[in-house]
């Protein structure tokens, strides 16, 4: 089912078995003014998807057909999309898969609405963000040693391997990567990369920066304890 707005506006796809918190969700979406496509299971979602190719997605992670996961992973093999998920799921471990499969963002159950569109307001301004960096100052390639980053094709290799990183975890590494071993502090990377001017209480950026460590070698990522972080070649 597809509610529109004003031509123009983004388009989500808002995807959650629950019918009342669907609407829910649905109808805050649209009082907010995006334009909104519906989902309730896994098979569903992949379809709808391809069919309104949506701007971004709201995903449960609990879901008939198959899970949110696995939604997840099909989706962005199909064209990469910043993703919300939400979920009941509290441990670092559960997050961490979402964020590997190419989630950007996660809301805990019960979901409150405010936060929801703040969270989708955010992503929705690092991609246009990221559009604007990529014809920007930074370098269209970074290597610093065996780490070698594509900014224009948004690839990154490893001691000659490619490492496929999810989208908020390339823009992460770029910030990073763009001055190596100058330190990026907590504020400045939430704002440039997530687009939130105010981060506190909030543990996304040091979840992003465990995800991108396993991918990358963990001593590539330098901790400047409360300060931020740099990249810098392995030690």
């Amino acid at each position: 089912m597809t509610h529109q707005t004003d031509a123009g506006s983004p388009t989500l796809l808002v995807v959650e078995d629950d019918p009342t918190i669907n609407q829910a969700l649905t109808d805050r979406l649209l009082a907010e003014g995006f334009e909104v496509v519906r989902a309730y299971d896994g098979p569903g979602t992949v379809a709808a998807f391809e069919r309104h190719r949506p701007d971004l997605v709201v995903l449960d992670v609990m879901l008939p057909g198959f899970d949110g996961i696995e939604v997840c992973r099909r989706v962005q093999a199909v064209r990469p999309v910043p993703v919300v998920m939400l979920t009941a799921r509290v441990e670092e471990t559960d997050v961490l898969v979402g964020l590997g499969v190419g989630a950007d963002d996660y809301v805990t159950k019960p979901v409150r609405m405010r936060e929801v569109v703040a969270r989708v307001r955010a992503l929705l301004r690092r991609v246009e963000r990221a559009r604007e960096l990529a014809a920007g100052w930074l370098p269209a390639r970074v290597e610093l040693g065996d780490l070698a980053i594509d900014r224009a094709a948004r690839r990154v290799w490893v001691h000659g391997d490619e490492v496929h990183l999810a989208p908020l975890e390339f823009d992460l590494l770029v910030m990073l990567a763009a001055e190596p071993g100058a330190v990026r502090t907590q504020e400045e990377l939430m704002l440039q990369v997530w687009g939130w001017a105010d981060a506190r209480g909030t543990r996304t950026l040091d979840t992003h920066v465990r995800a991108l460590r396993a991918k990358i070698g963990a001593s590539r990522v330098r901790t400047v304890h409360g300060v931020g972080y740099a990249v810098e070649a392995e030690r």
